[in-house]
């Protein structure tokens, strides 16, 4: 049964509105240009989808790389994909590598999950987050520029996420407290920078 909108995507939206002068250009986001078109409007010139399979502009491996070599953007929106990627640092590598220099990757990744039974079957799932992964994961690669990095949650809306309640089921104050303990949903915004 569908309650609603979940949860963890009020955090998500949040991260990425807060952000959304960074979408801009030419744009890549994972299966579908919602947030492209949500927050980017009339600054994105282009807007390209990215999946590893079907149905989008771009087929694309972002382990491999395979596909990806004729892509450049000025901003790439990957929300909630790594978890689903088990060379997690490789596909992060990759992303930057697609960005012109000075782009952005928005990124946000789950910290407290349950398994996606749809990715599971699909795809894997491989990993949850922390904002130290997710930092050691991007300082390790050497073009790219941690501009924002920033958690959400706290025990409420995790434990509402959880037990699969939607948003409208709680409280606009139920989110105004961000809790590090409860990382429900981790944020960062990427700069990749000049190689020397």
């Amino acid at each position: 049964m569908d309650r609603g909108v979940p949860v963890d995507r009020f955090y998500i939206e949040h991260f990425l509105s807060s952000h959304a002068a960074l979408i801009r250009g030419a744009t890549l986001e994972v299966s579908e240009n919602r947030y492209t078109k949500k927050f980017g409007g009339d600054r994105v010139s282009k807007a390209l989808t990215l999946h590893v399979k079907n149905n989008a502009d771009v087929i694309g491996n972002l382990v491999t790389g395979e596909g990806l070599s004729d892509i450049h953007v000025d901003c790439f929106i990957m929300t909630q994909t790594l978890p689903f990627i088990y060379e997690s640092g490789k596909a992060l590598k990759n992303a930057i590598s697609l960005l012109n220099p000075g782009g952005f990757l928005l990124l946000t990744v789950p910290g407290i999950t349950p398994i996606s039974r749809f990715d599971m079957a699909n795809w894997g799932q491989y990993w949850s987050f922390t904002d130290r992964s997710l930092r050691r994961l991007i300082e390790e690669i050497k073009d790219a520029k941690i501009v924002d990095l920033r958690t959400y949650g706290n025990v409420k809306t995790s434990m509402a996420f959880l037990l699969g309640a939607a948003q409208h089921e709680l409280k606009p104050g139920d989110f105004e407290v961000f809790d590090p303990a409860y990382q429900l949903v981790i944020g960062a915004a990427v700069q990749r920078v000049a190689s020397n």
